[in-house]
């Protein structure tokens, strides 16, 4: 197998690593020339998983056209906000016999196009397919080979079943689900919960406090993917409530951090300035919001997250705002 990964940040760089110790022929492509160069002489990405000896033969470029050239499959690990512009870039120089594989767990803000969505309307009618890989998988720890899942999914059966073989190890344990628009928006939704949670964790507030948030938010997921043509099954896996759990409670949590930050004050600008990675949940707050509303789904939790950060609500106030709510009936709702 011959794979071309577009992004070196950490999930890009844990991928190309665990492609190349299965044996595929790696090209790592990075948009910094001094990640590009460290990795082709040190063996290690001087930016991300910087403690991860990654191995020897993998080759790292900023030349995107060298990079997908001869692929046989292209993995694409860029942020959200620069799906599009990548795929436009490459999009003259792809085959159609290559495979598309999206790992991004975002979406566009005035689209509110999934991943796959914007990979389709660009390079439509591919017989090579395009499948998205997802779940609860933290960079830190695949690339350490401790034991994980993950799940994968395209609208093509048989395309599913190719990367399951591709990407599964003795430690990634790979699982299909064919719920293509579910698996992609567990993803998305997933990480604006976890940004509730970390502010939950900021204000000091309890276990009680973060089961309820996450409980809640995953019904959340639940009824956005629903009303769009998700399985709600599909919620109660890898990249739904498994995806929720890692991403709410991890130290490696990103989005949780921006919570916590955000909690304490620190405006969105700064949080931004202050991490070296994308927290999907900032943006994707507003990509979710416009989705849900253009569904006609109530998403209380993520509308407050989307307040706090946009519009420099008082997190405790959106605290008090979800307490005051109506009541319900929670077996009504599930």
């Amino acid at each position: 197998m011959k794979a071309a990964i577009i992004g070196s940040g950490s999930w890009g760089t844990a991928i190309a690593n665990l492609l190349a110790e299965k044996g595929s022929k790696v090209t790592l492509w990075a948009r910094d020339s001094y990640i590009a160069e460290t990795i082709n002489k040190d063996h290690v990405n001087p930016r991300y998983l910087k403690d991860i000896l990654l191995k020897e033969d993998i080759a790292s470029t900023t030349d995107l056209s060298f990079a997908i050239d001869n692929a046989e499959m292209i993995v694409l690990a860029v942020p959200s906000h620069s799906m599009r512009d990548i795929v436009e870039k490459i999009r003259p120089n792809i085959r159609d016999d290559q495979l598309l594989v999206s790992v991004v767990k975002g979406l566009e803000i005035d689209s509110t196009k999934r991943m796959s969505q914007v990979i389709e309307e660009l390079i439509p009618g591919r017989s090579g397919g395009i499948g998205v890989l997802s779940g609860p998988n933290h960079a830190e720890e695949v690339s350490e080979h401790i034991p994980s899942a993950t799940v994968v999914s395209s609208k093509e059966s048989n395309i599913s079943t190719k990367l399951q073989e591709i990407f599964m190890t003795s430690y990634f344990r790979v699982y299909i689900n064919n719920d293509l628009i579910g698996v992609e928006l567990g993803a998305v939704t997933k990480n604006v919960i976890a940004i509730a949670v970390g502010i939950s964790d900021g204000l000091d507030y309890g276990d009680n406090t973060k089961a309820s948030l996450m409980t809640r938010g995953l019904a959340e997921m639940a009824r956005l993917g629903s009303a769009a043509g998700a399985d709600q099954r599909t919620f109660s896996g890898l990249s739904g409530i498994g995806d929720l759990i890692a991403t709410c409670t991890s130290k490696h949590s990103r989005n949780r951090a921006v919570g916590e930050m955000l909690a304490r004050g620190v405006h969105v600008d700064n949080i931004h300035k202050e991490m070296k990675m994308v927290a999907e949940g900032i943006r994707s707050c507003k990509g979710i919001c416009n989705m849900a509303n253009k569904l006609n789904v109530e998403m209380p939790i993520s509308r407050a997250v989307y307040e706090v950060i946009y519009n420099g609500k008082d997190p405790r106030e959106y605290v008090h705002d979800l307490m005051k709510r109506g009541a319900a009936n929670e077996a009504e709702e599930l």
